[in-house]
């Protein structure tokens, strides 16, 4: 996979609540913070479907557009959209050359992206992407494994872990949540 650097996007997936957090930092090469509360994650497809980007913010905007045709052209289907829009960011030569990498998530599946082919659905629920990615994978993990924290709350901690760790990682962070918050979730 591409290597990333300057953010840190994590899913977690627990008793029926996913949760996606992404930092706010906007890192202008090595040694410059040019923001601090960037939106990294959003909801598509009206709001059914979580994703967030590591890489190059134009790049991720063109690959969400993309991915937004593609979730139009198969009724909403998240696993099939992102093989096909996978397979035609591999096969692209402009496409090809985005720096990014996406991660989503339904009610259902959590899926990372990445320009070099890859659809990985994790094992356990929990995926990461970015330069604090690992950080924030192996926090989430241990969370999930040894503690009685929710999604919401261990994809919060995890990133705060993270952000004490990696440079190009903040904890000014951006929260979405299937179901939303409010509804009633299978906990």
């Amino acid at each position: 996979m591409t290597e990333t650097h300057a953010t840190t996007i994590l899913a977690v997936r627990k008793n029926g609540l996913v949760a996606l957090a992404g930092d706010g930092q906007v890192t202008l090469g090595q040694t410059m913070i040019m923001k601090q509360a960037a939106r990294k994650v959003r909801r598509l497809h009206q709001g059914k479907i979580l994703a967030g980007f590591a890489g190059a913010t134009a790049d991720a905007f063109t690959l969400f557009e993309i991915f937004e045709d593609k979730l139009k052209e198969v009724r909403g289907d998240m696993r099939r959209a992102a093989v096909e829009m996978t397979r035609e960011w591999r096969r692209d030569k402009y496409l090809r050359k985005l720096e990014a990498m996406l991660l989503l998530a339904d009610e259902e599946h959590t899926l990372v992206l990445s320009g070099t082919g890859d659809v990985i659905e994790p094992d356990d629920g929990v995926a990461a992407i970015g330069s604090g990615g690992p950080y924030a994978l192996a926090a989430a993990r241990a969370l999930a494994r040894h503690s009685t924290l929710d999604a919401e709350s261990i994809a919060c901690e995890a990133m705060r872990i993270a952000a004490e760790i990696c440079v190009y990682t903040n904890d000014r962070l951006t929260l979405e949540t299937l179901p939303p918050a409010g509804d009633n979730a299978d906990n």
